[in-house]
């Protein structure tokens, strides 16, 4: 039942690492306990699809379809809600708003700094997060070109294995793992940039991971040592791109796989407050999970929810208008817990703040509270 947020990792004084016991402990759950039919099947299906971009993609237009079609309304009526899986319905409940224009985009395979070059990186596009969060890939591309750095995003790359590992199936995170490094040497970059932090975390631990590989030990050492959060990459280059104003109090959320798992806090906080105008508030209870964690809101709903729901009730309290945190499975569950709560503040990954600075175009959608705050001001004066 633990959601591997990794709190422990920053709580404990001792310093055990908590995350490397978690990890093994799930890895031995799979191979000995025997799952219930309805659960292996669950499990299965998640298995079958996330991982898989292209399996995500074929799934767009019905996704689609059932978004626009009223569908959602049906399924989320009293009645439905006693007779669906509680699981399917925690798995409805954080469905991103979908778009068909994903169908059509396609992540260039480089792309060239703007002016002199500063740093060759390469990019991991991920799974969810290259299918139902591509504008985020988008936005961290021109960011990193903007600041001086050829950006390769080898096509060939798949999933980074960090859903198996986070569920126990070893095996196929490790032969994910293999995969992704072949890829990445082939790319010969010096960095390469992560904008999900689960995907980071995992990255990073691949050294660990492959310890016990004569073939890969060495080169996942190397590998993890190039990673890099797009926020911790940020915040050690000296900016060179102009930013300009954007006046908003954002909110940063810590996901658990970025703050406590590569303690990664500070630098996308000094990364937004290089942003002119831009107000970044700390929430409380910081340090505690949204219920996101992997794939536990999915095969845990009940207790996700009440994690998630503790989390926006924290997040209205500081009273955004923006919502900005590092990892996608943050952004859904965040987004969920908001709308159960009959609240609705957009939420952005940091570095699409970063990228909209240096652009110098903000989406309107992200004043749509500021301008709700300047009503709610004028009727009460």
């Amino acid at each position: 039942l633990c959601p591997g947020g990794m709190a422990c990792v920053t709580a404990c004084p001792s310093g055990v690492q908590y995350e490397k016991l978690i990890e093994a402990t799930r890895a031995q759950v799979e191979r000995r306990h025997e799952r219930t039919l309805p659960d292996k099947a669950f499990r299965s299906l998640l298995f079958a699809l996330f991982p898989h971009p292209a399996r995500l993609r074929a799934a767009l237009p019905l996704l689609w379809l059932y978004q626009r079609s009223g569908a959602r309304t049906i399924v989320r009526s009293p009645l439905m809600r006693r007779i669906i899986p509680k699981r399917l319905l925690g798995m409805e409940a954080v469905m991103p708003p979908v778009s068909l224009d994903v169908l059509g985009a396609k992540t260039p395979a480089f792309t060239r700094a703007r002016g002199a070059t500063r740093r060759r990186v390469g990019v991991l596009s991920g799974c969810v997060q290259s299918v139902f969060f591509d504008p985020v890939n988008a936005a961290t591309i021109r960011v990193l070109a903007a600041e001086g750095c050829d950006v390769v995003v080898p096509e060939e790359q798949g999933c980074c294995g960090a859903l198996n590992f986070h569920a126990g199936r070893e095996s196929g995170g490790l032969e994910r793992a293999r995969r992704l490094i072949d890829t990445f040497e082939r790319a010969e970059v010096e960095t390469i940039v992560v904008n999900a932090a689960g995907c980071g975390s995992t990255l990073k631990e691949y050294g660990h991971l492959l310890r016990d590989d004569p073939a890969y030990a060495e080169r996942a050492r190397r590998f993890s040592a190039k990673g890099r959060d797009i926020s911790e990459f940020l915040a050690e280059l000296e900016p060179g791109a102009p930013r300009q104003p954007i006046p908003l109090r954002v909110a940063y959320h810590d996901a658990c796989h970025l703050g406590h798992a590569q303690g990664v806090r500070r630098q996308p906080r000094a990364v937004l407050r290089g942003i002119p105008a831009l107000e970044v508030l700390d929430i409380p209870e910081a340090e505690i999970c949204c219920g996101s964690a992997g794939i536990y809101n999915l095969v845990e709903p009940e207790a996700a929810e009440q994690l998630g729901e503790r989390k926006a009730r924290n997040i209205l309290e500081v009273g955004p208008e923006l919502i900005a945190t590092a990892n996608p499975g943050c952004l859904l569950q965040i987004n969920s817990a908001l709308n159960r709560l009959g609240a609705s503040i957009p939420t952005v990954h940091p570095v699409e703040l970063v990228d909209a600075s240096i652009r110098g175009v903000v989406p309107n959608e992200w004043f749509a509270r500021v301008g709700a705050r300047a009503t709610s001001t004028q009727a009460a004066d």
